[in-house]
């Protein structure tokens, strides 16, 4: 079997307002993630290591195929994903407006997922995965009941776990408005006969009090509980909040407590919307894990808990590795949210892509562009896109490439470069500032950033040693410490570029003492960028200090200050060495000389592009080449 889990049913673009504490009507701004409970589990299900899919329907537009896109940069496969050409993605707008209310309105009238037609059912993809998991939404309209119907047959068919969950969404069923998104129980007989006409199809049923309370007809939930035995042998899982969840594999005993318990943990509430979910990816990890339904709980709980702690949905989710630290470390901060250990943690093991190699052309220079003859802001903004046609020509579609571009003049650059696959980071800082300070279009608070692309890095040139003063240090501390958490506020990527050789004495251990002095503010850059280093010890300490520091650091990617190509080759061959090392970020050394030509309209536009391409290219191959031939350093992490 190829897959553990497949989910169908809804999919949608959540809009989570920005602000918290307000009405939904009082919203300002809002961030765009993907959402819909079978698309929240599957993502939560890749997350913790499980293969995972989902069955739906997107619109043929832009948020569907943003739908499509995320679910690939979380491991989710989309081979059951179908691009509906009549019909629109379905959306949500959600907001926090306090512990108690989260108020949210469904737009769904007429969505792609709710056309999910039996014809979209791909017998042997069904029959490929271990356990199927529907959810109650697509059973309350004939066309999307017959298609999950359909799907349940197979996986019975082919002896495979069916699970349901509950998820009842009233106004999702036609007994509420559309201005109770937010209700979660609304008797009904018509729903409670759906439910329960199809509840013996099942292994695993999971819900609230109040969604066994419609399953079962009842408002009691012993009672509740018993009803649906009634009808189905299935595993109940019944979710009770900060009290954990408890677990019937047989019959219901007179006191919830009776069941096989798993205890909740002790965390401030934030935000509920999607924690169900994370508890059913939690769940299945257990569940398919063949756990005990204890320990399944524990995991479960645990997933949930760290959802409610957090903005969003599927962002939200932990990784393996940080539901296997939560599990042994506990509750340090009831507010999760707040802990800095857990949440560069969540950041770190759930970045989207990633680069095991790294090839980067540096052109975001602007002091060194600005002072050769003949050059104008037009003629330096021409030249970046033409930088940007030589990366395309080298790369040639393949992934490991990228570049370096500021937007002071290499605007149109950047927008040329968008969505080709490349890796793309941008400078924040005012060339040659010391202390730090920041281009305009960022701002004294960082503010600029929350105009960038999802995709751009965040690039910082901080030159430092560890020898500077300490009214200076205290200066470049706070510049760094406002940008790295404007960078994390905005979800963006963070390369932190340090050069201490210009100011003062550089030894073996100049460079790890820098980091480490940098780690201590709180910082924890995604990726480092740093000059060659003086010899295999600097190296050696320099990439104990990262991976002792943030174990999941992206790498470090090598400058070249302009040296020549035999001087890179050296470097390079061993920089290499180091695993930790993923590539370079080489700028002068590929365009120096075609940029004095082209800014004194000595060369032809085609001609600098090939100069340019060819430089690159030569480049890389160094880089490769240095790669394939240098014995890797030994190390468990590097």
């Amino acid at each position: 079997m190829s897959l553990d889990v497949i989910t169908i049913g809804r999919s949608s673009i959540d809009l989570y307002g920005s602000q918290v504490g307000g009405r939904l009507e009082d919203m300002r701004s809002f961030d765009k993630y993907i959402g819909g409970s079978p698309t929240n589990i599957a993502c939560g299900a890749a997350r913790l290591g499980l293969k995972s899919a989902v069955i739906t329907r997107v619109g043929d537009e832009h948020m569907g195929r943003f739908i499509r896109e995320q679910l690939a940069r979380e491991g989710v496969a989309t081979q059951g994903v179908i691009t509906d050409p009549e019909r629109l993605t379905a959306l949500v707008l959600l907001g926090i407006r306090d512990e108690t209310q989260f108020p949210l309105i469904f737009y769904r009238e007429n969505c792609a997922d709710m056309a999910l037609s039996v014809e979209d059912i791909d017998a042997d993809f069904v029959a490929g995965a271990r356990a199927l998991v529907a959810t109650g939404t697509h059973l309350s309209h004939p066309q999307t009941e017959a298609a999950v119907l359909r799907a349940i047959g197979i996986a019975r068919e082919a002896g495979r776990l069916v699970a349901l969950d509950i998820d009842y969404r009233p106004n999702l069923w036609g007994v509420a408005g559309h201005g109770a998104g937010e209700e979660r129980f609304v008797e009904s007989a018509r729903v409670t006969e759906k439910l329960q006409a199809h509840l013996p199809l099942f292994d695993l049923i999971v819900g609230t009090e109040e969604e066994f309370h419609i399953a079962g007809g009842a408002t009691d939930t012993i009672a509740a509980l018993r009803a649906v035995r009634a009808v189905t042998e299935a595993t109940l899982v019944c979710k009770l909040g900060p009290m954990g969840a408890v677990a019937f594999t047989g019959a219901i005993p007179d006191d919830l407590a009776d069941g096989e318990t798993g205890p909740g943990f002790p965390v401030e509430v934030f935000n509920v919307l999607g924690a169900g979910d994370a508890f059913f990816a939690g769940l299945l990890l257990g569940w398919l894990g063949g756990e005990t339904w204890p320990e399944t709980l524990r995991k479960a709980n645990a997933c949930g808990a760290l959802a409610v702690s957090r903005h969003g949905c599927t962002p939200s989710y932990p990784s393996r590795i940080e539901l296997d630290a939560f599990l042994e470390r506990g509750v340090r901060v009831p507010a999760l949210r707040r802990d800095a250990e857990l949440e560069q943690l969540h950041w770190s093991t759930n970045r989207a892509r990633d680069w095991p190699e790294l090839r980067v052309f540096a052109f975001d220079h602007r002091a060194q562009l600005t002072v050769l003859d003949g050059a104008t802001p037009q003629k330096i903004g021409r030249f970046k896109e033409l930088c940007v046609t030589a990366v395309e020509e080298v790369a040639a579609g393949r992934p490991g490439y990228g570049l370096l571009c500021d937007g002071r003049f290499g605007t149109r650059a950047l927008h040329r470069a968008a969505g080709q696959g490349l890796w793309i980071g941008r400078p924040v800082e005012q060339p040659g500032s010391r202390p730090l300070s920041f281009e305009r279009e960022i701002g004294r608070d960082c503010g600029g950033l929350a105009e960038w692309p999802s995709d751009h890095v965040v690039k910082v040139l901080c030159f430092c040693h560890p020898g500077d003063p300490p009214a200076l240090w205290a200066e470049q501390q706070e510049a760094l410490l406002r940008v790295f958490e404007a960078s994390r506020r905005n979800r963006l990527d963070f390369l932190l570029e340090v050069i201490p050789s210009g100011h003062g004495k550089v030894g073996t251990h100049t460079t790890a003492a820098l980091l480490s002095r940098i780690y201590d503010l709180g910082i924890y850059p995604d990726w480092w960028k740093l000059e060659p280093l003086v010899d295999e010890a600097a190296w050696a300490a320099t990439c104990d200090v990262i991976t002792e520091r943030d174990p999941h650091c992206r790498g470090i990617v090598i400058l070249g200050l302009g040296a020549k190509e035999a001087a890179l080759e050296q470097s390079f061959a061993v920089a290499a060495r180091y695993p930790l090392v993923k590539g370079f970020a080489v700028g002068r050394t590929v365009f120096a000389e075609t940029a004095a030509a082209f800014m004194q309209d000595r060369i032809a536009q085609e001609d600098a592009v090939a100069k340019l391409s060819a430089s690159f290219a030569r480049l890389c191959a160094i880089w490769d080449r240095a790669r394939a031939g240098g014995t890797a350093v030994a190390s468990d992490n590097r």
